[in-house]
């Protein structure tokens, strides 16, 4: 079985690592006997796709058949003949998209000799502005038409089909996760010095893009209200976006800007989790979040809201900490608990370690994309027949 994957990604996101994951997973003796091979069709508009960490140097290391589509602008009508040529030159039997432009590209298919299962990856929507909001409004278009919709949290099944998709075609899967690389005393050590922060402080770690979703600004707010923690804190935002100057005004306006350490994208956030005392999520929307599952495995205790997939992946009370969204007083007194009940604590991050290792393993993830590819083309007599308009 042959898989390409259309990929809009320019660094390892979150879709890209689980397609890289899985990949890895198909060469495990469980992943071989499948059969399935994948091979990746990535967009080539951006400077930022030829450095050493790019998601194509990345997927190309890991030993990827990965084609670039050569793109001028951002609606350049050659990607089309581009994507047609790829696609004959791979032979797949099914054609993945992860990302609105290739959602709408295979939504626009005709009629075609070649028979292809269209699988339409939807991983929860961002709002940043109008245009992104009419891109999410084409995607939901768009995804009526593909074979099967993964999406990667049950939050996410009822929006999909209330925009018309199926619900005989939409599959959950929750993103995987593996093992946390481990860090040296010595790097731990100078990362605190880098980024001000003593040895005797509590810090607070938040990881993900500066956009309005993501609810920063309501974390500020929340570590305004700390107080009786008995130690001092800093807070690490971990991550960059349109929203940072803001977020940077608010932590002035809040009095707590000495406290707050933006650190920027970081390629490996290993040693953040190291260093962490706590890891809040607070999030407006949320998909399945690797930050999370990240959190879990590097026994980091976690605060999260109850947005999207969320509850599905922190369980209040037994692997972490749930607060409703907006809530800041209760984001407060959540991230208290967490710094001064160690009981609890030890008890949750047991828990949470447990979980992840069950639940969200690549062992575990690899088996069930591999049965809904493998049950789609058991059915293919239903399939929409895919190719790029002429």
């Amino acid at each position: 079985m042959r898989i390409l994957t259309l990929m809009e990604a320019a660094s390892l996101t979150g879709p890209a690592k689980a397609l890289i994951g899985f990949c890895h997973w198909l060469r495990t003796p469980e992943g071989a006997r499948t059969g399935m091979s994948v091979a990746i069709a990535t967009f080539d508009r951006n400077a930022r796709i030829h450095e050493a960490d790019s998601f194509v140097a990345l997927a190309r290391a890991a030993g990827i058949e990965t084609h670039l589509i050569r793109e001028r602008h951002r609606f350049d009508p050659g990607v089309l003949s581009q994507l047609r040529e790829i696609t004959a030159g791979v032979n797949p039997d099914i054609v993945q998209s992860n990302n609105n432009k290739s959602h709408l590209l295979l939504r626009l298919r005709s009629g075609s000799r070649a028979r292809r299962l269209w699988f339409a990856y939807h991983h929860g929507d961002t709002y940043p502005d109008f245009k992104q909001r009419v891109y999410n409004n084409v995607d939901r278009v768009s995804l009526r038409a593909a074979d099967r919709v993964i999406t990667v949290c049950e939050a996410f099944r009822s929006r999909l089909i209330a925009c018309g998709v199926r619900p005989d075609r939409v599959r959950i899967l929750h993103n995987a996760v593996g093992a946390t690389r481990p860090t040296s005393a010595a790097e731990r050590t100078q990362l605190r010095a880098r980024l001000g922060v003593r040895s005797d402080e509590a810090l607070i770690l938040s990881i993900g893009r500066l956009s309005h979703e993501k609810g920063h600004a309501d974390l500020l707010g929340a570590v305004a209200l700390l107080r009786s923690l008995g130690r001092e804190w800093k807070l690490v935002l971990v991550g960059t976006g349109p929203n940072r100057h803001a977020l940077e005004e608010l932590a002035r306006a809040r009095g707590i800007s000495a406290r707050v350490r933006f650190a920027g994208f970081q390629a490996d956030v290993s040693p953040f989790y190291a260093i962490a005392d706590v890891l809040v999520l607070p999030s407006h929307s949320e998909g399945s979040s690797n930050v999370l599952l990240e959190a879990m495995m590097a026994g980091v205790p976690i605060v999260a809201t109850a947005a999207g997939g969320n509850p599905e992946i922190v369980l209040d009370g037994q692997t972490g900490l749930v607060v409703r969204v907006g809530d800041l007083p209760g984001l407060a007194a959540a991230i208290t608990r967490m710094l001064q009940e160690r009981e609890l604590v030890a008890r949750l991050v047991d828990a949470a370690g447990v979980r992840a290792r069950l639940e969200f393993s690549q062992d575990r993830y690899g088996r069930l994309l591999s049965g809904f590819y493998a049950e789609a083309l058991g059915s293919a007599g239903a399939a929409a027949e895919y190719s790029l308009p002429s």
